[in-house]
């Protein structure tokens, strides 16, 4: 019992809430949702079984940490932190970025403006 682990808890149950059919896990330690093997030891009837593909952290902290460590220890291809819930699309760099990395987050901040933007229902004339 932690307020780490709540957050955790209470983000699972607001996103099962929202899509029912979504296969998602709970709780779990990073091994456990990322090991297989480590799965089947320490979350046994995990709907993942140690194949999660997203993680979700509880704090900005942690998640600072695991997606660096995974870019340049993993080669995994970081983009973030994005920001979400603000009126217009407005994100964030680290200070060690590349040019890549901006180029990524430049594509993920169009594409959010592109969803805030209003839609066209019916053709100009």
């Amino acid at each position: 019992t932690h307020d780490a682990v709540s957050k955790v808890v209470t983000a699972t149950r607001i996103a099962r809430a929202a899509d029912p059919d979504l296969l998602i896990d709970g709780e779990l330690q990073f091994d456990a949702a990322f090991v297989p093997d480590v799965a089947a030891a320490k979350a046994q009837g995990s709907v993942l079984g140690g194949n999660a593909n997203v993680f979700v952290f509880p704090n900005l902290e942690s998640g600072n940490i695991a997606y660096k460590i995974a870019q340049r220890i993993g080669g995994a291809i970081a983009i973030g932190p994005i920001l979400q819930g603000l009126a217009k699309p407005a994100n964030d760099l680290s200070r060690g970025c590349s040019a890549e990395d901006i180029l990524h987050m430049i594509a993920v901040t169009a594409a959010q403006a592109d969803a805030l933007s209003p839609k066209e229902t019916e053709p100009a004339t």
